[in-house]
């Protein structure tokens, strides 16, 4: 197993440690309920350097990742990010990633860290416009810092001023160090990912820097457990769970970064097939108001127990107290504002049909 730079502050912090994608990597430190509430009331921090960063660069790298992802990469411009994603010729999912570009030659894709190996291979085989692609995750260590104080804190350590826009990048000092800051986040609050590029004394001095800077607003460190609940209270796909091999952009609800106007990428003509013979079944959004625990592989039913449809992921928000989760059902039961249910230990919970976010920010 791999250790990201900070595993030792993990340690010390008494986190809980799993194997995740090969990674020895912190789920929770304290409960996930309080880290999750950290994060939507004041900031936490985030380890997430086992992300996986590649880049590429060459004379026609637009080309590349234009033929590699379904977004149009043609309308970035140097300091701008774009959430995209990667397809089979099937329209089945490879990844959803970041591009950043950097340079009308460079481009700086972050990508899944289980789907790191998957995800390089893929952009190799399709290389047919000679451009250099460079796998640099183990060059990079990346803390996100999230939460409504994130910004004040972040700007304490930046010699820049932090007025980033959504989606938006540039290089900075960050706690006396070279760093490429974006803001794009996972849990639908404020935050900011900071790219670093130093060895393991370095990293752990900065992580110390940061929350001495956060103090104040009591900043604390946060696990993948809650940042999974984060993420699902705003409607955000996890790869594995809501996205993968056997799911098309459009009936995962990613209709909006599948750009079928712009010049043939991978997948395209078979996403077009499906737009043209409308969706067989549509990812949804789930919440109940019974007591109850939907998880990821739970059935969806009708009123009499016929099976229409799955969780892909599922938990008791701790923002509305309340079951949601998100499931693919059959198009003829996915209308908003329906009643289904899921079905627990063969026992019916009712469910509506609802809108995303869960969370409205």
């Amino acid at each position: 197993m791999k250790n990201t730079k900070f595993v030792s502050v993990h340690q010390k912090l008494n986190a809980k440690l799993v194997d995740f994608a090969g990674f020895n990597m912190p789920v929770q430190y304290n409960s996930i309920i309080a880290e999750h509430m950290a994060v939507r009331n004041s900031i936490g921090v985030f380890d997430v350097s086992h992300m996986g960063e590649i880049r590429i660069k060459g004379s026609k790298a637009l080309d590349f990742v234009q033929h590699i992802t379904i977004n149009d990469a043609s309308k970035l411009f140097n300091g701008r990010v774009q959430y995209s994603a990667m397809c089979y010729p099937d329209g089945g999912i490879v990844d959803d990633l970041l591009v950043y570009k950097i340079a009308d030659d460079e481009y700086f894709l972050v990508v899944n860290a289980s789907n790191l190996e998957k995800d390089f291979n893929w952009m190799n085989s399709n290389n047919k416009f000679d451009v250099e692609i460079i796998n640099e995750s183990d060059d990079y260590s990346l803390l996100a810092i999230q939460g409504p104080n994130s910004k004040e804190v972040v700007q304490a350590l930046c010699d820049k001023n932090i007025d980033l826009e959504y989606y938006h990048f540039f290089f900075a000092n960050f706690a006396g160090v070279d760093a490429l800051i974006s803001r794009t986040g996972y849990t639908g609050e404020l935050g900011y990912e900071v790219y670093l590029k130093v060895d393991e004394k370095t990293a752990i001095e900065i992580w110390d820097k940061l929350f001495d800077a956060g103090k104040k607003f009591n900043i604390q460190p946060i696990g993948l457990g809650a940042r999974d609940s984060l993420r699902l209270e705003m409607g955000y796909c996890l790869y594995g769970n809501d996205i993968d091999q056997t799911t098309n952009p459009l009936e995962a609800g990613l209709g909006w970064i599948t750009k079928l106007n712009k010049d043939d990428f991978i997948g395209k003509e078979s996403i077009q097939k499906v737009k043209e013979n409308g969706l067989k079944r549509k990812l949804i959004a789930l919440v109940s108001n019974e007591k109850a625990f939907p998880r990821h592989g739970y059935s969806v039913c009708d009123n009499n127990k016929n099976i229409i449809g799955t969780v892909t992921s599922g938990t008791s928000s701790p923002v509305l107290n309340k079951p949601i989760a998100m499931a693919y059902v059959d198009i003829n039961f996915a209308k908003p504002g329906s009643q289904i249910n899921f079905l627990i230990r063969d026992k019916i919970i009712p469910a509506g049909i609802t809108s995303l976010p869960f969370v409205k920010k």
